[in-house]
């Protein structure tokens, strides 16, 4: 079992910068990837970024790629979002999410957060 929380979000203006962290707790050995997506209300959720385990190796949704950053901490056991130049259409409940057994063929998220509001205002 792997338990997350999400921490960061709050209210911003358009322009502006917010990082975002989850933090990993439980069997976080069995861990290989972990993921950030977002919901807005009324929408899909939406895949942000991606970082592998053991080698830092990261991935982004193409809209976001320039704008967003994601990487492991040094604790092994945090990954952050770095969100810059934030515009109203970021605003979203943002989530991160555990994978314990993908493959390139195949990402499967396991485990999930409970969510943290990023609201960009303009």
């Amino acid at each position: 079992q792997v338990q997350l929380v999400e921490s960061g979000g709050g209210l911003v203006q358009a322009g502006g910068s917010l990082r975002l962290s989850c933090a990993a707790s439980g069997r976080t050995f069995s861990v290989d990837r972990m993921g950030w997506f977002r919901q807005a209300p009324g929408k899909e959720r939406e895949f942000v970024a991606a970082v592998t385990w053991s080698d830092g190796k990261t991935f982004y949704a193409d809209s976001l790629k320039g704008r967003f950053t994601t990487w492991r901490g040094s604790a092994k056991n945090t990954v952050y979002l770095q969100m810059n130049s934030l515009k109203p259409e970021d605003t979203a409940a943002y989530y991160c999410a555990a994978s314990t057994h993908s493959t390139v063929a195949v990402v499967r998220y396991d485990y999930w957060g409970q969510g943290t509001q990023v609201t960009v205002s303009s």
